[in-house]
């Protein structure tokens, strides 16, 4: 997998490089980052790539002639262009496994009021959020972005389940984790994790992530693939909360 990420502060970009997970899939050739500076590609004679908003505003604008002389010059045949930006698709984990079999993916980021519109009209296949909130720049979302997609690529993690039991994978949120000790300042493990018993472990840690997933993000169970014992396990912690409820009244 090729991620070209096409940015004013390629320098902030590339060093995931130093980071475990990327790192590791970097070195052993899963995964090639190439950090472009867009104002390498400016024909502005002070360097500028920004300028005043048509129709007047607050802010600058990214000029559309670096950006896309960058596109251009960067995306090769095969190069599925993404701007990262508050008005794009909100991400999720649908879309990070349908990246995740592209070849190469280049990330084009925005500062100031951002890009001009006909820069991303014509040539970036398809704009992505993180959510309903304004950052900086592109470049965390393109970091989050390309952490997101290489975790799914084969090899990337030395636990080749992890990236399906983790949370959103089954449109879930993952239930809770625990490690030594068993006892912590009063706190004790769940005793099924102790047991040894895989079967009653797996039915608990089915029921922690079906009761997460319903008291945190309960829109995602719309998605979720929940077989009879499922609904049934809902429909009786649906009841057991609204009697609590009642019963605080």
């Amino acid at each position: 997998m090729k991620f070209t990420v096409l940015s004013l502060f390629p320098a902030f970009v590339d060093s995931m490089r130093e980071y475990s997970v990327i790192g590791k899939a970097i070195q052993k050739g899963l995964i090639d980052l190439r950090c472009v500076d867009i104002r390498d590609y400016t024909q502005d004679k002070h360097n500028n790539v920004d300028d005043y908003s048509y129709g007047g505003g607050p802010g600058m604008v990214m000029q559309a002639q670096p950006v896309v002389d960058a596109i251009e010059k960067n995306r090769g045949w095969n190069g599925h262009v993404i701007c990262l930006s508050p008005r794009g698709k909100v991400l999720d984990q649908n879309m990070l496994k349908s990246l995740a079999e592209k070849e190469h993916i280049v990330l084009v980021n925005g500062h100031y009021e951002g890009i001009d519109q006909r820069a991303l009209d014509h040539y970036v296949d398809e704009e992505i959020s993180l959510g309903d909130y304004v950052l900086s720049g592109g470049e965390l979302a393109s970091m989050v972005l390309i952490d997101g997609i290489a975790r799914l690529i084969k090899g990337v993690l030395s636990n080749e389940n992890s990236p399906i039991e983790e949370s959103h994978s089954a449109a879930l949120l993952e239930h809770g984790h625990y490690t030594r000790p068993a006892n912590f300042r009063g706190y004790k493990v769940p005793e099924v994790l102790l047991s040894g018993d895989h079967k009653k472990i797996e039915i608990y840690r089915r029921r922690e992530s079906l009761k997460t997933t319903y008291m945190r993000r309960p829109e995602l169970l719309a998605k979720a693939e929940l077989s009879k014992a499922d609904i049934r396990y809902l429909r009786d912690l649906k009841k057991s909360l609204k009697e609590d409820s009642d019963g605080h009244h």
